[in-house]
């Protein structure tokens, strides 16, 4: 078959869209307006293109008058549909101008078909190692930036001057101090619930004077720092991920880097070292509250006077039953505001996703605080402590 030029609109000269397609050489060469206006001339002249089928074409854009985004989206449609056949499309004599709504309007990766349905047990499987593999990850990242958390103390325990001591200040008056009334009153509750619920299991055997025992011993070793941690967790690690999410939504975060400051040391070192400060103060004032509670529980409940329980609370619990729940508390604390700050970071531009991390944030705290207050009953128990 000879090769012969096709010119897919006549009319060249009134400006209107047209393809000449030289069917041997696989070449075409564009001409007129390109745009919205033209759209039945622009869908012709995409047609005569599209019927070159799988071979390789170059298509000449030096003669267009103009192009827009309905003129560059038929052009990579149909480009498209030559690669799809499996042939190949190159643009020659672009400016600037069409890379730029060629490159807006290109084509998309289409989405990978949907593989073989699995049965239950294979999807609880697959999304139960890909949940394993992101906590993972996410420890990972949570050592690392401890890592540069200590740096950042490392390097402020060199400078003394650079130290934000107003800063560590006014975060340790809203830890602990503004924390000091809902702390005792959750606390004064919950002892003197625990008190009231042992006090009427004991009494079936006639034992119920031993609640002193129980409450002495579950508060100072456990109750009173694990409430205090879910707590804190909830009020500070909270704020903190929304104060830092905040700045990162407005770019200050940045702004600090670009003064050339470090914002680990600026924002986040007083704030945890605040939480490390504040927990024991406030896990000494919750322990204290719920045995208040306690006390006043048994005796209305168990016909104790307050000689007799201060005594038998004296017998049941020592110095070291105190230790231990002041030796969780910065431990705790350090968790809280590691990953309070390492969600405030991953804000990004919107309010869902400071929702999202400050959720996040708290769930999080809550669950490693449980998980620690678990690993250290087995290891006081292991050394018998």
């Amino acid at each position: 078959m000879r090769a012969r030029d096709s010119h897919l609109d006549a009319t060249l000269d009134d400006g209107r869209a047209s393809a000449q397609v030289d069917a041997a050489g696989g070449r075409v060469a564009l001409s007129g307006r390109w745009t919205a206006d033209q759209g039945p001339a622009v869908e012709a002249a995409a047609a005569g293109i599209a019927a070159l089928g799988s071979r390789p074409v170059e298509i000449d854009l030096r003669r267009l008058t103009r192009l827009d985004t309905l003129g560059a989206w038929v052009l990579e449609r149909t480009r498209g549909e030559i690669e799809a056949g499996g042939g190949a499309v190159v643009y020659t004599g672009t400016t600037p101008e069409h890379r730029i709504l060629l490159g807006e309007m290109g084509l998309r990766q289409p989405e990978a078909p949907a593989g073989p349905r699995h049965g239950r047990v294979y999807a609880f499987l697959d999304a139960t190692g890909r949940r394993t593999v992101r906590g993972v990850k996410e420890v990972v990242s949570g050592i690392a930036f401890l890592g540069e958390v200590v740096t950042a103390c490392g390097r402020v325990a060199l400078r003394p001057g650079t130290f934000r001591t107003t800063a560590l200040v006014n975060q340790i008056e809203h830890v602990a101090w503004r924390g000091v009334p809902i702390i005792a009153l959750i606390s004064f509750l919950v002892g003197g619930i625990v008190a009231q619920q042992g006090i009427f299991q004991l009494q079936r055997f006639g034992a119920q004077t031993f609640v002193v025992n129980l409450i002495g011993l579950l508060i100072l070793r456990e109750l009173g720092v694990l409430l205090t941690s879910i707590m804190v967790a909830g009020r500070s690690g909270s704020a903190f991920t929304a104060e830092i999410g905040s700045m990162r939504m407005r770019e200050e975060v940045d702004a600090l880097r670009v003064m050339g400051l470090d914002p680990i040391e600026i924002l986040i070192v007083p704030r945890i070292l605040a939480l490390v400060i504040g927990l024991p103060m406030l896990t000494l004032v919750s322990s204290l509250a719920a045995l208040a509670g306690g006390g006043l529980t048994a005796m209305l409940y168990g016909g104790l006077t307050p000689e007799a329980f201060l005594a038998r609370l004296q017998a049941a619990i020592s110095v070291h039953h105190v230790w231990v729940g002041l030796i969780k508390a910065p431990f705790m604390a350090l968790t809280i505001g590691i990953i309070a700050t390492i969600e405030g970071f991953a804000v990004e531009g919107s309010a869902e996703s400071l929702g999202r991390h400050v959720t996040a944030a708290v769930v999080k705290s809550i669950f490693m605080v449980i998980m620690l207050d678990g690993l250290f009953a087995v290891f006081f128990a292991a050394i018998d402590f």
